[in-house]
This record gives structure tokens, C-alpha cells and sequence, in this order.
């Protein structure tokens, strides 16, 4: 019984400390958001809106990590992320990360052409 009993409070305590080192994690998270949700929302595959205020500038972000660049399905974009995602662009942390500050560089960069655009400002 005494050792479940410390196994429990040592889960309780990296649990909290989980915790803590979350949040400011997520509370920056939904700062930096509140820029993109300008344009994009997140809102599930039954039209639960998760975050931002229901715009449609931009592409529906959920599910984007894993998808193919510009392949949203009835999204109009402009002609750099279909082109980049024809070249294999599929989305995850590191290539979101690189796109965000600098969509144009990024573009230019990744598909070797620097006459391509993307709709979103960096």
C-alpha cells in the first residue's frame, strides 16, 4: 500500500507540473492565433467551430498537420500553394513554422519559383 501510495503522489505531481509547463504554452498559443482567426477558423468535420470567429478568408485550419498544401477542397487559393503542394508540400510543425513569418520566401524557396503567391500576409 505505501508504495502505490508514493506511485500515486509522484503521478500527482508530474501531472501538475504537466500542467503548469502547459499552459503558457496554450495561452500563447491562443494569442498567436488571434491573428490568423482574421482570416481562418478551426471548426471540425461537423462544422464545430473550435477557435476564431468563424472566417473564411482562409482555408479551415483543422487537420491542417498532415494535409497537402493547398488541397482544401472547394478553397479558392492563389497559385503558390497548390504549387507547392504538387511538389510535395505536406504540412507539419517545422514547414508551418517556416511559412507563417514569410508565406512568399517560403514559397519561392520550397518550390524553386519566384513567381509564385500565397493570399496570406507574413
Amino acid at each position: 500500500m505505501k508504495t502505490f501510495s508514493i506511485y500515486a503522489g509522484l503521478t500527482a505531481l508530474a501531472l501538475t507540473a504537466l500542467a503548469l509547463t502547459a499552459t503558457p504554452a496554450l495561452d500563447h498559443g491562443e494569442r498567436a492565433f488571434r491573428t490568423c482567426a482574421a482570416c481562418h477558423s478551426i471548426e471540425d468535420a461537423d462544422g464545430n467551430r473550435i477557435a476564431g470567429r468563424g472566417a473564411k478568408t482562409g482555408p479551415n485550419l483543422y487537420g491542417v498537420v498532415g494535409r497537402v498544401a493547398g488541397s482544401v477542397e472547394g478553397f479558392r487559393y492563389r497559385d503558390g500553394l497548390p504549387a507547392a503542394g504538387e511538389a510535395g508540400l505536406v504540412w507539419d510543425a517545422e514547414t508551418l513554422a517556416a511559412y507563417i513569418p514569410d508565406p512568399q520566401g517560403f514559397l519561392r524557396e520550397y518550390t524553386g519559383d519566384n513567381s509564385l503567391r500565397s493570399a496570406m500576409a507574413g
